[in-house]
């Protein structure tokens, strides 16, 4: 799930965008890479240098950027999240699947939390159940 924060980064839909255009070329994990060890430099000039680096082929890749296709993907995303009370990222919703196949979202954690925290939540939700 995409959820952008552009409150606290202009460019982070854009991004994102940015960021599946380079999944189409099966460079997702190594754009995010650069973009995260690069954070100085990710204004529009700069993005078709970050895909070099990461070895994209230039024309299919401003040809994404330039199409906005994944515009209201992200927007969905965005908007799912938001239904179901995420604020900031990272968000982690923990839940069980229904019969049917729909998931039960029934506890989140946010922020950055260790193993730890993960476990108990799990360990408490496989408990209840």
């Amino acid at each position: 799930m995409d959820f952008p924060l552009e409150s606290i980064h202009k460019q982070a839909f854009k991004l994102a965008e940015l960021a599946h255009c380079s999944g189409e070329q099966g460079k997702y994990w190594e754009i995010r890479d650069q973009f995260f060890a690069n954070q100085r430099t990710l204004k529009p000039e700069d993005w078709q240098v970050h895909g070099q680096v990461v070895g994209l082929e230039k024309f299919s890749f401003q040809q994404c950027i330039d199409s906005g296709k994944y515009a209201a993907e992200i927007r969905k995303d965005m908007a799912e999240g938001q239904k179901v009370g995420i604020r900031s990222v990272p968000s982690f919703l923990l839940g069980f699947t229904e019969p049917g196949g729909k998931v039960r979202a029934v506890k989140m954690i946010t922020g950055a939390q260790p193993y730890a925290a993960f476990k108990e939540a799990i360990d408490n939700l496989l408990t209840a159940k």
